[in-house]
Formats: structure tokens, C-alpha cells, sequence
């Protein structure tokens, strides 16, 4: 493959992943697909339809990769998610950070990024902030206590981090049978616990679940597959196109938005690039923002006080610095990292989880405390 022939590929998959975080801003609008919504739908109403369509999208984004590396189509060890080292205390930690965070900023990193496509101020600010956060605490002052106490504590396999190829290690199987087995079987799970439920099989809940971990899915091939270069003709190594860890990424939105604005404040320098996840934040506002315009949707909205501002920042601070430290948010670790089964991701997952719990009694405390 020649340099020119390199390039052109590098285009492809930006302008594939460009068009695919699109089709999320558009549907995640459309639909009022949202992670911290699901969570509080159950806290405070016991409604468990939007939990549902984030269920039914795990489901269908880890059998879809399932097949993925089955077909030989990506590497499980060659993704984002797929070292030997499981760093649970900074997934515990930066997930419950994450979680409270995104409460208190009134939604997660994806749920902000839509919202500034529709004209929401807040979300504009917390978007900053939060990117701001990020960036520090991946090579900033945060980034030294994060690397000084948290990522100290782990533990080392032998094997890719995973339940797949921990399961493949105990029961003699090959990396890939065992990923084929339990991410269908997980997965296929998963689908019929989110389709079982009352009222759940409408239109909306349908396209959120399935669209959304489809759009992961197709990412997936887009960076493990369509991306991948077994050998670039310039260093002879093998390399994943337009990513910012040299590795397959998918979709996640707390280190692409930091990247995002890295990108746009040193324009000039040459060495910043453009790379799948910082497109991907641009095509999320746009594709937000023309769902918004086409249903008249749009609308203007700010700070409604002091307290409400101080609130949206303290959550964006959170959000990036527990959203780098858990390796990923709602979308990154709860959907995209789940996909590969990752030990790291479902350790992250029940903290972000329990996180937003943790906000929703706290705000709920405030209430009560001022009535």
C-alpha cells in the first residue's frame, strides 16, 4: 500500500465516522436515548423503558462485535480496551466520579454533546469545562494524582483483560470461540430481557436500543477493520488509522472532546490531527442539531441561577476527571467497552451506575433539606 493510498484511506474512515456519530446526534434527539435518564427513570418514577434501550443496545453492540472478531474482522487484544493490566480501583473511583458528575451536569458527555446541538448554553459550558478537566487529568496536574494513587492499584493477567479470553485460559477454548460464545450469549440475554418488557416493543425504544449499538458495532469495523493496516509503508508497523491510542477505538466522549479542543486551540501545528473520536464529537452537535432544526425542536436555554451554575460546573469537573480515569463514560465504557467484555468496562459500568444513584439521593436530600 502506498503513502497516497494511505491517506485516502485515513479520509474514508474519518468521513465513515463523521457520518455514523451523525446518525447518533440525529437518533439519540430523535429518540431521547439517554444513560442518565435510564437511571433516573428507575430511581425516582420505577420506569425501567429508557434502562431498557440502553440494555437492548448493550446487547446488540456485544453480539454484533462478537461476530466482529469471530469473522476475524477485529482483534479484541488490539482494541482501546484490550490490555492484560485490570485497573479496577480507577475504574471504581472514576466511574462513581463520573456518575455523580453527570448528574449534577444534568447529563453525560454524549447527552451534553446533543444538547449543545440544540441550542442548549449549559451543555455548551459544562462541554468546556469537562473537556478541560479531561485534558488535565490525561496530562495534566490531575493526570500525576491520577497516576501516583489510583492506576497503582491493579492487577496483571497473563491474557487480554476480558471474560473471553479468561474464560478461554480455564476451559482450554481459543480467545475467539470464547468471544463468540459469551458475547452472543451475553448479548442474545440481554435482548430478550429488554424486548420481555411491558409496553418496551414501540417504535422510539426499538431504534434507540438498536440503532445505538448498531452505530457502536459499525465503529467497531470502521476502526478495527477498515482502518487496520497490517504494515504502513513508511514505518512498516502495524497501525489503526485516524485513532488516538494507535489502537481499534469505538465511540466515547470525555478524552475525544479534550482531544477535540487540543485540536482546535493548536490548529496550526501540524501534528494535531483530526482522529476518529474528535470527528466524532463534531458529527454528534451536528447531527443533534439537524434533528433539532427538522422538528422544531431548537431552542435557546441558559442558567436559570447561581446555584444552578455552580452545580453544571462542579459535574463537568467530575465528568472529565472521572471519565479519564475510568477510561471512558456512559457511552465509552457502558456500551463500547461492555461490547468487548472487558474487565475494566464492567467494573466502570456498575460504578457509573451507582455514581448517578449516589447524585439523584443526594439531589433529592437538597430538596428535602430546603422544603
Amino acid at each position: 500500500m502506498q503513502s497516497a493510498d494511505i491517506s485516502a484511506l485515513n479520509t474514508l474512515v474519518l468521513s465513515a465516522s463523521f457520518l455514523l456519530s451523525l446518525l447518533f446526534g440525529a437518533l439519540v434527539q430523535r429518540t431521547h436515548f439517554c444513560t442518565m435518564g435510564a437511571v433516573s427513570d428507575v430511581v425516582n418514577m420505577g420506569d425501567w423503558t429508557r434502562m431498557r434501550q440502553w440494555i437492548l443496545a448493550i446487547g446488540v453492540a456485544m453480539a454484533g462485535f462478537a461476530l466482529l472478531a469471530y469473522a476475524g474482522l477485529i482483534d479484541p487484544a488490539k482494541t482501546l480496551h484490550g490490555g492484560k493490566r485490570w485497573l479496577w480501583l480507577s475504574a471504581i473511583i472514576g466511574g462513581l466520579l463520573f456518575g455523580f458528575g453527570m448528574v449534577l451536569s444534568s447529563g453525560c458527555g454524549s447527552k451534553t454533546l446533543v444538547r449543545v446541538g440544540s441550542g442548549n448554553l449549559k451543555s455548551l459550558v459544562v462541554l468546556l469545562v469537562m473537556g478541560l478537566a479531561g485534558f488535565a487529568t490525561m496530562k495534566g496536574i490531575t493526570a500525576v494524582w491520577r497516576v501516583a494513587t489510583v492506576d497503582q492499584v491493579g492487577v496483571d493477567f497473563a491474557v487480554t483483560a476480558n471474560l473471553p479470553h479468561l474464560a478461554a485460559t480455564a476451559l482450554g477454548l481459543t480467545p475467539t470461540l470464547a468471544t463468540l460464545l459469551l458475547g452472543l450469549g451475553l448479548g442474545a440475554a440481554l435482548i430478550v430481557w429488554a424486548l420481555l418488557g411491558k409496553e418496551f416493543l414501540r417504535a422510539d425504544n426499538l431504534l434507540a436500543g438498536l440503532g445505538v449499538g448498531g452505530i457502536i458495532v459499525a465503529m467497531w469495523w470502521v476502526s478495527g477493520s477498515l482502518g487496520h493496516v497490517a504494515e504502513h509503508p513508511q514505518t512498516l508497523d502495524e497501525v489503526y488509522l485516524a485513532t488516538n491510542s494507535g489502537r481499534a477505538e469505538a465511540m466515547s466522549f470525555v478524552a475525544p472532546v479534550s482531544y477535540a479542543l487540543d485540536w482546535l486551540l493548536f490548529y496550526s501545528d501540524t501534528s494535531k490531527v483530526l482522529t476518529l473520536g474528535i470527528v466524532s464529537v463534531f458529527g454528534v452537535m451536528a447531527g443533534s442539531a439537524l434533528m433539532a432544526l427538522w422538528t422544531r425542536s431548537f431552542r435557546w436555554e441558559g442558567f436559570g441561577s447561581t446555584e444552578d451554575v455552580a452545580n453544571h460546573l462542579v459535574g463537568a469537573v467530575l465528568m472529565g476527571v472521572g471519565g479519564v480515569t475510568a477510561m471512558g463514560c456512559t457511552i465509552g465504557q457502558g456500551l463500547t467497552g461492555l461490547s468487548t467484555l472487558g474487565l475494566n468496562s464492567l467494573v466502570a459500568f456498575v460504578a457509573i451506575v451507582a455514581g448517578s444513584v449516589a447524585g439523584f439521593k443526594y439531589q433529592m436530600w437538597r430538596l428535602e433539606r430546603m422544603a
